[in-house]
């Protein structure tokens, strides 16, 4: 027999009418965010030569682009302020803060996500909801000024207390001790209710009748949450726990700028990677020495994140990114 004839032959791909016109609308509808992420995200990536040049704010008769070909080239010159003795301390407090933020986070979050799952009333679970997603919104000069309000050193709700009840009063913004566990609780008080809410979406995905079968074979409700509820929601922590990790060179300018209301005492406890840099271009006008420290950010972000998604592909490669 003709091997021909057993091959069965390629039938070709026509395209219809009203396919074209459909693949053309969808195509129109792509169009904005394509040109949106085009813009905003990859056109300024011609920025990051600035991080390596002596780059001076441009004028009328040397606009950007002319000024950025004839800065004068410098090097890694711009890296070197992030790896002195000073900046240390802000490197530590960063990877510090969001190494703990990241694990409290993921634990506090699954935690109120699995207890908001187990509400037989739907009132209350959407109360509580509401409650816990509302600080999300609030600006962090907001959050500050309300914290202020507690803290503040002669007025302050605290402050008061602490006086009628004849103890010494804490002058907190001046304190750098306290404002480790008080930059953790407004963090978590303010991020929680985000986290919380993407895990009991992935928890009211999941199958009931996986419940009522653990049940009939005997399974507490701890077993349950245990051999039912986190298996399913693995793969979202293990995404969320990547992405996260990526920002660990990052820090929330918000939080640690405008809750300690910029007091120099609160350096040591306060100073992160964002505001330092802030600081340091406000003093000195360098826009190629803050250029190159979020071009470090994310360099350091990336490499973090293809190195975590390379650890998790290996022990799970159902719960990896790509």
């Amino acid at each position: 027999m003709n091997a021909a004839n057993t091959v069965p032959a390629r039938r070709k791909k026509h395209v219809t009418p009203g396919g074209r016109k459909k693949t053309f609308w969808l195509t129109t509808m792509m169009l904005p965010a394509a040109a949106w992420l085009l813009l905003i995200r990859y056109l300024p990536m011609g920025g990051i030569m600035m991080s390596f040049l002596d780059y001076r704010l441009p004028t009328r008769k040397m606009p950007f682009p002319v000024n950025l070909f004839h800065s004068k080239w410098v090097g890694l010159d711009n890296f070197k302020f992030l790896f002195t003795s000073e900046s240390a301390q802000m490197i530590r407090n960063t990877i510090g803060y969001n190494v703990l933020w990241i694990i409290l986070g993921l634990i506090i979050a699954v935690a109120f996500a699995i207890m908001m799952s187990e509400l037989t009333k739907k009132f209350l679970a959407k109360t509580y909801q509401t409650m816990m997603f509302f600080p999300y919104f609030l600006s962090w000069v907001v959050v500050a000024y309300f914290l202020f309000a507690f803290m503040d050193p002669t007025n302050g709700m605290i402050v008061r207390s602490q006086k009628a009840a004849g103890g010494n009063v804490i002058d907190w913004y001046n304190s750098p001790q306290y404002w480790p566990v008080i930059l953790t609780v407004c963090s978590m008080w303010k991020n929680t209710g985000y986290s919380t809410v993407l895990y009991l979406s992935a928890i009211t995905g999941i199958d009931r009748s996986q419940y009522e079968a653990a049940a009939v074979d005997g399974a507490t409700k701890w077993q349950q949450v245990i051999h039912v509820t986190l298996p399913h929601l693995k793969p979202m922590i293990v995404i969320l726990l990547i992405m996260n990790v990526g920002k660990i060179f990052n820090a929330d300018f918000g939080l640690f700028w405008s809750v300690p209301m910029n007091s120099a005492p609160l350096f040591p406890a306060t100073q992160v990677v964002d505001t330092y840099v802030y600081r340091a271009y406000t003093t000195t006008g360098n826009v190629g020495m803050s250029t190159a420290a979020g071009f470090l950010q994310n360099l350091v972000g990336f490499i973090c994140i293809m190195a975590a998604n390379t650890i998790v592909r290996k022990l799970d490669p159902d719960s990896s990114l790509f």
